[in-house]
């Protein structure tokens, strides 16, 4: 039991696929929800205050670097430029923006990106980890009632 939780654990703390995966496998192993979920959790959020500490300094480091800077200058242009729009668009809901973009289960919009989205547009440590936080708690809940069949059961009723 012990190694379907550090399975569980370890996937979820896999950029990309996150808890976004490691919810279904842990509900496909038959291991029981709350607890595997609070794993899940976790292994998600590990990641995130290096995350947010790092890689900024890593892709500010590297952008003059001869083989990798054209890609971290790209990455930090990038970030830049969607992070303004955001400001843009979410003005003093920023907060809110960061959570339903880490808590709506899409491709590319885990916990992951959306600390790194933190970190290039200066928000606050404390804030950042609490949005992401609130985010990969909504993004399990969806995942959990998706893997449980209650999303498709909804759909089929309305």
């Amino acid at each position: 039991m012990l190694k379907k939780y550090l399975f569980v654990f370890f996937v979820s703390m896999v950029p990309l696929i996150e808890l976004r995966a490691a919810v279904p496998i842990a509900l496909g192993m038959d291991l029981p929800v709350i607890p595997s979920y609070i794993v899940c959790i976790l292994g998600n959020m590990l990641p995130v205050p290096i995350i947010y500490l790092f890689a900024r300094k890593v892709l500010e480091w590297g952008a003059d670097k001869p083989v990798i800077g054209k890609f971290f200058t790209f990455c930090l242009e990038k970030g830049h430029k969607g992070g303004e729009k955001l400001k843009e668009k979410a003005g003093r809901g920023l907060f809110v923006a960061l959570l339903l973009f880490v808590g709506i289960p899409l491709p590319g919009t885990g916990a992951w990106t959306g600390t790194l989205a933190a970190s290039l547009l200066d928000m606050d440590f404390k804030s950042s980890v609490i949005a992401v936080l609130f985010g990969v708690v909504l993004a399990g809940i969806i995942m959990g009632l998706a893997s449980a069949g209650l999303l498709g059961a909804l759909g089929v009723l309305f």
